[in-house]
């Protein structure tokens, strides 16, 4: 049985509404698991929801509802979303799911049972807001904790700790020896960072019931509930587990934004090592959204909502914005400005306008009928294919995007060049008009299979106005002549109509 291409984004928890981060964590996912499929690979995309934990049982109280009333009315929400992104997952996990639940329950046990876990006392300080022990360090210079943490209080408590520290070495080794399991690289050296500067301390994998009734409940005693880290992480093998007839795991990537990358770079594979199972191939992590050069941010209002940008643009000008502004793993900046340039500018003026006036040509001077081959073009053709299909394994999107306009802009060059509206008014040049409409309208169909992962929406729309049935899903068709001469093209239509300034 070959093994599928398996990528998972972060599970989200359910403590509110989708914004610009999760879309744009799920847009790289989806994007990959395309990109993948169109090189041939069979894929399988999870994504979903972390339902669990202290900050979702004060949320549904708050709105005095059971937590799984909560979690269940959130999740139509979470669901909408990823539809409305029309992401390609081929699962959706909640991790209230009994399937999920009741592979962590085994986990847990197998793990007990060989010696991972011990009991004991803890007195310090926690923070329920965000979920953690805090220790002195955590402490900043007068004394106080950060604000970030919220209200910190003092507990003693009786806890289960999973032995992580006997394993610390072992790590580092790992992430030497396999230069692209973290990536981009800095986020690796800051692991590396990380293991080599501290001494790494056992992780707490339970919460007391008097404490904490929101949980998967501990196999091996029930008076505790378990962490909700540990019942997260799981979900990427509980998954695969549900699916063990398709052969997924290991994961060949895990998409995560930098804020989680501790738990996914240290706790997580130290977690599958206790397990018995292989590590993932590669962490991908990506960066954090600004807009307008500040946090985002519901109180202070500085916030984008994807929904509302989708409705008004059109979602293939929302996916190209965030891939193409942001290469991942740095931060990004959103503005609205800048949207609405590149939508006018790449979008309007390059893609769209090269596609209409091609195929407007085409229509106008030949009827819609398709010349016999020229390969003019085919030499730039072929040279971004081979660059996206490169690019594509490296999961490298913007730069993806950039060398797939380097045949936009070339295209648009050459009709500057060739100016096949003077051309047709030579009935000499009626040759040479051919091989310009053949090269134009080849050149749109090569772009319809290469962009088709980031904006499948517009791909479809080109391969329909060029007469095209099948979807442009397969790299393999990016190869040039694939027009046969005589064709005859569908109607040709705006791809990006003109936004008035408002």
């Amino acid at each position: 049985m070959s093994k599928r291409f398996y990528i998972t984004t972060a599970i989200d928890y359910v403590n509110g509404q989708p914004h610009l981060g999760h879309a744009y964590e799920k847009i790289i996912a989806d994007v990959i698991a395309r990109a993948r499929r169109s090189l041939g690979q069979e894929v399988f995309f999870l994504t979903g929801l972390d339902e669990h934990g202290q900050k979702v049982q004060q949320a549904a109280q708050a709105e005095k509802k059971n937590p799984q009333e909560y979690c269940d009315a959130l999740a139509a929400d979470w669901l909408a979303f990823a539809k409305k992104l029309e992401l390609t997952n081929d699962d959706f996990v909640r991790t209230t799911q009994p399937r999920h639940k009741e592979f962590v329950q085994t986990t847990l046990s197998k793990l007990n049972d060989s010696g991972h876990f011990y009991k004991a006392t803890y007195t310090g300080f926690y923070s329920a807001k965000e979920e953690t022990f805090l220790t002195e360090k955590d402490r900043l210079p007068d004394g106080k904790f950060d604000a970030s943490y919220g209200d910190v209080v003092e507990l003693k408590e009786d806890n289960y700790y999973f032995k992580l520290g006997a394993h610390q070495q072992w790590l580092i080794d790992y992430i030497e020896a396999n230069p692209d399991f973290i990536s981009p690289s800095y986020r690796r050296n800051e692991v590396l960072g990380f293991l080599k500067n501290n001494t790494l301390e056992d992780l707490c994998i339970s919460r007391p019931l008097a404490r904490l009734n929101w949980g998967i409940p501990l196999p091996f005693d029930k008076d505790f509930v378990t962490y909700v880290w540990f019942d997260a992480l799981v979900n990427y093998t509980s998954i695969a587990h549900a699916h063990e007839t398709l052969g997924l795991w290991p994961a060949d990537i895990h998409v995560i934004g930098k804020d989680i990358v501790k738990f996914h770079a240290v706790y997580w594979p130290i977690m599958l090592k206790a397990m018995g199972l292989p590590l993932p191939k590669q962490i991908l992590v990506h960066g954090w959204w600004q807009k307008d050069g500040a946090k985002i941010s519901k109180s202070t209002g500085n916030i984008i909502d994807p929904i509302a940008v989708i409705n008004e643009w059109g979602l293939d000008a929302f996916r190209f914005y965030v891939l193409r502004e942001l290469d991942v793993g740095p931060d990004g900046n959103w503005t609205d400005a800048g949207f609405r340039a590149r939508y006018q500018a790449e979008l309007g003026n390059g893609l769209g306008n090269l596609v209409n006036r091609s195929l407007s040509m085409l229509k106008r001077y030949r009827n819609g009928i398709v010349p016999v081959r020229s390969n003019e073009l085919a030499a730039d053709a072929d040279k971004a294919a081979d660059e996206t299909r490169a690019l594509f394994k490296q999961s490298q999107l913007q730069a993806a995007l950039q060398s797939i306009w380097t045949l936009v802009n070339r295209a648009n060059k050459y009709v500057d060049e060739t100016a096949p509206f003077k051309l047709a008014k030579d009935p000499a040049q009626a040759q040479r008009l051919d091989e310009v409409l053949y090269n134009l309208a080849e050149s749109c169909r090569v772009l319809a299979v290469l962009l088709n992962p980031f904006l499948p929406g517009t791909s479809a729309k080109i391969y329909a106005q060029l007469g095209l049935t099948g979807a442009p899903d397969k790299l393999a068709d990016a190869s040039w002549g694939g027009l046969p001469a005589g064709h005859t093209i569908g109607e040709p239509a705006p791809l990006f109509p003109r936004k008035d300034e408002k």
